[in-house]
């Protein structure tokens, strides 16, 4: 395959070289011929006309509608908040340093306006907003700095870029730290990752009894929801891959005795997109009529699906980046007619006060792809019987509340398109009947006395390596158990993927986890799960040959005891991590003292403080200490210490002939060296040693 294909890309460039000579092809293969964004054509008269008709907003604001829609979309970005000391800190910091630079620097008038937005909706002052351009980042200091920070914490988990619609549904949803979450078609997953942070967020355990299970159809897309996950370093996630439609119901035993329900579902359902316009500009031109009514379907069997696998007394939030009917309450409406009284629409509409919101439709038009008009389905033509079903069209009576579902404007509140549902299930489907799960059937649904019984999908992407769990047998534990001192520690949560060969990684997961993990693998694609908590690390002057991974170690932390704990000050934290190794001899004599017969290997970096107690992942070498973390995740610690770090930023507005070297606000020397290579070493250190 990969010789066919290269063979045909060298063949025209061959080609296209013979006819360069003899001067026939006078196309340069370096020239970019693409259109500039700025360039794109942001219009669509079928655009216009269809949602004119739709009467999606007043006659008054309809100017200012598509106006707005032709403008690019604003930056926004949120605090994680499932550690609350954090994110308070960082909060600080945000509103303290990085703004009040904007605010008081030198701005022009187009500046002046794009001043950073608090949310006003949005929980405890964490998500924010502002118009921020390439242009602006080249030519401000200020703007700079925060894009350099914005990116740093991004990557750390510590702070998620996200557009302002997207993040209202998991609000909507009020997260436990109990609750059993499904999102059905989760990538790329940024809703994902605010699941959770709600999960943790009022968690008094480092691992919550909940999960949150996060599934997508395509096989690529699911690896963009494991880089998410990976970010939060959440032992309670779970990844997999299948057919939102189909999606079977969870195994918690081996014998099928106990099937999993979920407490909250958050279906964001495959759309058109429309919403999103100011994002995807390229969607102007691409835009039909007839789109939404291909995916009316789709959208039904995915939310029916969802109402199948939620516990009665559960409730589940259906959504799109969509403006059409056809798409939004339609679905709904079709649904509410088939659930006979089960499900029941919330009103929300008071849920996120200083959310501007306009109340779902109750009447709306059918088109066809040609935008010819139907008021009923006995007057669709024959030919768009297919793509134009009855059930699209609205009802002759609001019997189902649907001016409770939530419309999102862009001209309102400078944000994107969106359409949000919150409904709960208050007693079980119509035909909802218990059906024990067997190795042939999937699943299998009663609807009108007749039992369907969904074909097995087959699996696409790469096989997944897989999910082995430990036991006490296992000859690596107890090497593990002692070096680190772990009492009652639950084994049964710790897997590799290895199951030949040396064990490289070991990962740890929630008890829910595990028992989906564990009965499941044979039916549902499992993408990814765990947090990394120990790695192999064949050093002969250890006595364990794995090392703690700062990833798991919040979750596993409360069980290693006192023997490879190291207890630093302030001070001595700081100097940790602003050097990628320091000297035993440089820290205060206590500590000295202790590391005399500490040992070498992997260990546990206490700070103890009772308004923000720290732990990081170090390391013991025969005379040095240092922490085993990312450059990253040194300047995010620094930070919330209160650190100056701006010296580990490749500034390009600094003066390079700086000739009195990088100045330490904290009071500790650095080494003199420069900048760049400074935060180069930052970044390496973790692979030393």
């Amino acid at each position: 395959m990969g010789n066919r294909r290269h063979a045909g890309s060298n063949a025209s460039f061959a080609k296209r070289r013979r006819k360069m000579k003899e001067g026939l092809d006078t196309k340069n293969p370096n020239e970019d011929n693409r259109s500039s964004y700025e360039t794109t054509i942001r219009d669509n008269e079928k655009f216009v006309q269809y949602y004119k008709m739709q009467n999606i907003c007043s006659e008054d604001e309809w100017n200012t509608f598509l106006e707005v829609l032709k403008t690019d979309l604003p930056t926004s970005f949120r605090i994680t908040a499932s550690c609350d000391v954090e994110a308070k800190i960082l909060l600080k910091l945000v509103e303290g340093v990085f703004f009040t630079d904007l605010l008081k620097g030198e701005l022009n008038d187009e500046q002046k306006n794009s001043k950073p937005f608090c949310l006003p909706w949005y929980p405890q002052r964490l998500g924010w907003q502002l118009k921020i351009t390439r242009k602006d980042i080249r030519g401000s200091e200020a703007y700079y700095r925060l894009h350099n920070f914005l990116i740093s914490e991004t990557g750390n988990g510590n702070i998620s870029r996200q557009e302002t619609v997207s993040m209202i549904p998991p609000l909507l949803l009020d997260i436990q730290p109990s609750d059993k979450v499904l999102d059905m078609c989760a990538a790329p997953g940024s809703k994902t990752a605010q699941l959770i942070e709600a999960l943790y967020s009022g968690s008094t355990s480092s691992v919550p009894d909940g999960l949150i299970m996060a599934n997508d159809v395509h096989n690529a897309r699911c690896y963009m929801l494991v880089h998410q996950a990976k970010r939060l370093n959440s032992a309670n996630v779970v990844i997999t891959n299948h057919d939102a439609t189909v999606l079977p119901v969870m195994n918690l035993d081996e014998n099928g005795d106990s099937m999993l329900k979920f407490d909250k579902i958050l279906c964001d359902a495959p759309c058109s997109g429309d919403g999103t316009l100011r994002k995807n500009a390229d969607i102007w031109t691409k835009w039909s009529p007839g789109n939404a009514n291909n995916l009316h379907g789709i959208q039904f069997r995915i939310l029916k699906r969802g109402l199948e696998l939620l516990n009665v007394g559960g409730r589940l939030v259906y959504s799109t980046c969509s403006f059409n009917p056809v798409e939004n309450e339609a679905v709904v409406q079709r649904m509410m007619t088939e659930a006979q009284g089960s499900v029941v629409i919330i009103n929300a509409h008071d849920k996120l006060p200083g959310l501007k919101i306009v109340n779902g439709l109750s009447k709306w038009i059918v088109v066809s792809k040609d935008l010819d008009v139907y008021k009923t389905f006995e007057e669709v033509p024959e030919k768009w019987n297919t793509q134009i079903r009855p059930q699209m069209f609205p009802p002759k009576e609001d019997l189902y509340n649907l001016d409770k579902c939530i419309r999102i404007l862009p001209h309102h509140q400078d944000t994107g398109g969106f359409f949000v549902t919150l409904m709960e299930k208050i007693k079980p489907l119509p035909w909802e009947t218990c059906v024990k799960q067997t190795d042939e059937v999937v699943d299998e649904v009663k609807v009108n006395n007749y039992k369907r019984k969904p074909k097995k999908r087959r699996y696409q992407g790469y096989k997944e390596d897989p999910f082995i769990f430990l036991t006490v047998d296992d000859p690596v534990w107890p090497e593990i158990r002692d070096f680190y001192e772990l009492n009652n520690f639950p084994i049964e949560c710790l897997l590799t993927r290895c199951s030949v060969g040396k064990k490289k990684n070991i990962y740890y997961t929630s008890t829910s986890v595990r028992d989906i993990v564990k009965n499941n693998q044979d039916r549902v694609k499992i993408i990814n799960t765990g947090v990394k908590t120990f790695v192999r690390c064949d050093n002969k002057s250890m006595e364990c040959n794995f090392r703690l991974a700062q990833e798991g170690l919040a979750g596993i932390s409360s069980f290693i005891g006192q023997k490879r704990r190291l207890q630093l000050t302030r001070t001595e934290l700081i100097t940790v991590l602003k050097n990628p190794t320091i000297p035993v001899t440089s820290l205060d004599q206590a500590t000295k003292d202790i590391l005399d017969n500490f040992g070498v290997g992997s260990c546990i970096l206490d700070m103890v403080d009772k308004d923000f107690p720290i732990e990081l992942v170090g390391w013991k070498g025969f005379s040095t200490l240092k922490a085993y973390v990312n450059g990253e995740c040194r300047l995010h610690y620094l930070r919330l210490l209160g650190v100056d770090v701006s010296e580990f930023d490749v500034n390009k507005f600094k003066k390079e002939n700086n000739e009195d070297g990088p100045e330490d606000k904290s009071g500790i020397c650095l080494d003199e060296v420069p900048e760049v290579q400074v935060k180069e070493e930052l970044i390496q250190s973790e692979k030393s040693e």
